[in-house]
């Protein structure tokens, strides 16, 4: 029998697919590595494109704060402005209520009285003077009680003072409120 040396051709064999085996190893580690390269730069570029996407609304917010900012500056800007126009109004319509108060007060003066003072706060209208008697100074508070202008006159105070033996006077304070007549019922009285 012949004696017929197998083992070279066994080691060439197990060398070659040692050989593959080594090739296909590295193949691998490196399509593996390729993989995990290709899958850190994706998810590399998709954080970025989200941060990039959280920084855009980030500033879109600061905007729109400036923004909500502005207009609530705005509107305090806007009702400090119509607070202004109603004070204006307000002047603008009691500007000859001042006028039509002395004619009253003159219209409503019955002969033998005469004002040493008026002083007005708020609608409240405080009267000093003198008066030649007490029936003079009854006229004057009938004169104002039928008037449109005031109401309420309200008699707080009459001294009888005699300058002389013939000179005798009345000094007197009222109070009276101002009011506003109304303008449709004055324009339909006419």
């Amino acid at each position: 029998m012949a004696r017929i040396n197998l083992l070279p051709w066994r080691d060439q064999l197990r060398e070659e697919r040692k050989q593959r085996f080594l090739v296909m190893l590295g193949a691998t580690v490196i399509v593996a590595a390729g993989v995990v390269f290709l899958g850190d730069q994706y998810l590399t570029s998709r954080i970025e494109q989200q941060t990039a996407r959280n920084d855009y609304v980030r500033k879109e917010i600061t905007l729109l704060d400036d923004r909500i900012k502005e207009i609530s500056d705005l509107k305090a800007r806007r009702q400090q402005l119509l607070e202004r126009m109603k004070i204006i109004q307000d002047l603008q319509a009691n500007r000859p209520v001042a006028g039509h108060v002395f004619d009253q007060l003159v219209r409503t003066l019955p002969d033998g009285v005469y004002f040493s003072s008026v002083k007005m706060t708020g609608s409240n209208i405080a009267i000093s003077g003198a008066a030649e008697s007490n029936n003079r100074v009854s006229n004057l508070m009938r004169n104002l009680d039928g008037s449109d202008w005031f109401t309420s006159p309200n008699l707080t105070e009459v001294k009888a003072t005699t300058a002389g033996a013939l000179d005798q006077a009345n000094n007197f304070q009222l109070t009276v409120q101002q009011t506003r007549p109304d303008l449709a019922v004055k324009g339909a009285k006419k």
